[in-house]
């Protein structure tokens, strides 16, 4: 059975559907608010982040307060794992690899890559899970491939999920173990009050798994419904997935998503239920979402897919996703909520709408200024900074670092199949600066989406290529290029595009200017984002040098 990346879009009608008309309004208190920042509505200015290395907003505000996104730009289905006074967390990656890159923390404010976990294409790497048990730690992975072998027997939606595993999150990694659980995603890893282990899946499924967690150990199971949606409420899809089980003071609490990752801003949201016994049964929240979108106005929109964890403090946080107000182009991003429990056991968030500045988790830990972007291709950044776009296998083969200098072997007949050099972006303005050496073929820089809709500029030894919503653009028509040697830069100015070109970056040309706002996962399915990206394609090979990132206007 054949299946596009855009049948994705049908996962949230697999455990049930719906739509639905429209949502409500809740005021929530927010402890340690400070004064410093407002709901942000699209078209404002917003709130004022603190600068970090580039000029990237930062949460972590100086003062003993952090200010969401904790980490900005493409962050969806955040998994965090405490390990002592360790923090790990990882994200759906989707269709760039290497994937799977694990983040570390001391705070659950300020992290810093490690590295990636999977160097091998299998698919797109959706919601995962990461675990510890008996002191090894485990990565359970549904991959989405309509295009593999394996998918063509299936009658469903065409996924498998891998586990790997290593004696330390640096890794060596192993290779990916099939766990033979087809067609359901979103794995939770839990231990039972038996010992035994578990992985709960998206539509309130489970499947026992073997003691060594690398194998399918029985059935999968229905053992849980969800809660029920109001009909009248505005959301994509009932969509029960993303489970998360903690176990607390003699309760399993099962947290999940509903509504729907993308549609509407009041889709999504964060359900719990609880039960004495993982076998169940399962008693829902009578607060049921505690975490939800209310209106379009807020500053985070289809807020869900959340993971609770303990503090540094011993006190306890959410962390989830949400697309934000005015800026879907930037993905999912990671969003940091505060909790308590209250007097009779249930989840109460206190942080309201995220739209101003909250107490940290830590709040003597030390700002990080953060991950730079800019990139001089000395050291191998692939994976936590650099990702190929739906490579093939081989892929790092294309590559080569030598003084200073990233040579990158042609693809393909132009840039969607080019499997381009792609970066995560967070903030809403900034600008991105190459120089390009041609040797052959055709190589530029785009805002990439996915291999259907990016835009940006090409040059080979006829001239200039401008490209737009996926495909060349004969009009207007980019002008006369500058040789074989060039720099190339795009500044994104809060969704409105503009590429330049000049012989180097003393007196650069404006090519074309585009609006890129609707380059989102609500035009275009994938629940991908728009990333800065470098291609080289047609033959031949390209020199990339002196990629520079710079953030503009958060301060």
């Amino acid at each position: 059975m054949g299946h596009s990346r855009r049948d994705t879009l049908l996962l949230g009608l697999a455990s049930a559907g719906g739509l639905a008309v429209s949502g409500r309004a809740v005021s929530a208190a927010v402890p340690g608010a400070g004064d410093a920042c407002t709901t942000t509505k699209a078209g404002s200015r917003g709130p004022a982040w603190r600068a970090g290395i580039e000029g990237q907003r930062r949460a972590d505000l100086g003062d003993g307060h952090y200010l969401n996104p904790v980490l900005a730009g493409d962050r969806p289905d955040p998994n965090i794992l405490k390990d002592g006074a360790d923090y790990y967390a990882t994200f759906s990656s989707f269709l760039h690899y290497p994937a799977v890159v694990i983040w570390h923390s001391r705070d659950l404010i300020n992290w810093m890559p490690i590295g990636p976990a999977l160097e091998t294409p299998l698919g797109s790497v959706w919601a995962l899970d990461i675990v510890k048990h008996d002191g090894r730690y485990f990565i359970y992975i549904p991959i989405f491939n309509p295009d593999a072998p394996w998918a063509k027997v299936m009658t469903g939606i065409p996924t498998k999920t891998y586990v790997i595993h290593a004696a330390d999150m640096r890794g060596p990694w192993s290779d990916p173990i099939d766990m033979h659980i087809d067609g359901i995603i979103d794995p939770g890893h839990a231990v039972g009050e038996d010992g035994r282990r578990y992985l709960f899946l998206n539509g309130g499924q489970r499947v026992r798994i073997s003691d060594d967690g690398l194998r399918r150990d029985g059935p999968v199971e229905q053992v849980y419904r969800g809660w029920d949606i109001p009909d009248d409420w505005v959301i994509e899809a009932m969509a029960l997935e993303g489970p998360k089980v903690l176990r607390h003071d003699g309760y399993f609490y099962l947290f999940s998503g509903q509504g729907g990752t993308a549609g509407p801003p009041t889709s999504h949201m964060v359900i719990v239920a609880r039960s004495k016994s993982i076998d169940g049964p399962w008693e829902n929240c009578p607060h049921n979402p505690i975490v939800h979108t209310e209106s379009a106005d807020e500053p985070w929109w289809s807020r869900g897919h959340a993971t609770p964890v303990q503090g540094p403090a011993g006190d306890w946080w959410l962390s989830y996703h949400g697309y934000e107000n005015g800026f879907r182009s930037l993905g999912r991003e990671m969003l940091l909520d505060p909790f308590e429990w209250t007097a009779d056991g249930w989840p109460k968030p206190l942080g309201g709408d995220l739209s101003r500045p909250l107490r940290k988790p830590l709040p003597g830990s030390a700002a990080s200024p953060g991950l730079a972007l800019s990139d001089d291709f000395h050291a191998d950044m692939f994976g936590s900074r650099l990702t190929f776009f739906a490579p093939k296998p081989g892929y790092r083969e294309r590559a080569t670092l030598a003084g200073g200098a990233l040579t990158l072997a042609a693809q393909g007949t132009g840039p969607g199949n080019a499997s381009p050099l792609a970066l995560i972006a967070g903030d809403r303005a900034y600008e991105v600066t190459v120089d390009i050496a041609l040797d052959g073929g055709e190589a530029g820089l785009l805002l990439f989406y996915d291999d259907t809709l990016f835009c940006g500029i090409g040059a080979d030894a006829k001239g200039l290529r401008a490209y737009k919503g996926g495909q060349e653009a004969s009009y207007p028509p980019p002008g006369p290029g500058v040789g074989d040697r060039m720099s190339l830069r795009v500044v994104n100015d809060r969704n409105v595009a503009s590429f330049f070109i000049g012989r180097d970056r003393t007196a650069m040309r404006k090519i074309i200017s585009f609006e890129v706002a609707g380059y989102n996962h609500n035009m275009a399915g994938g629940f991908l984002s728009l990333r800065p990206a470098i291609f080289a394609t047609g033959g031949g090979q390209a020199v990339f040098r002196s990629l520079s990132y710079r953030a503009l206007g958060n301060a």
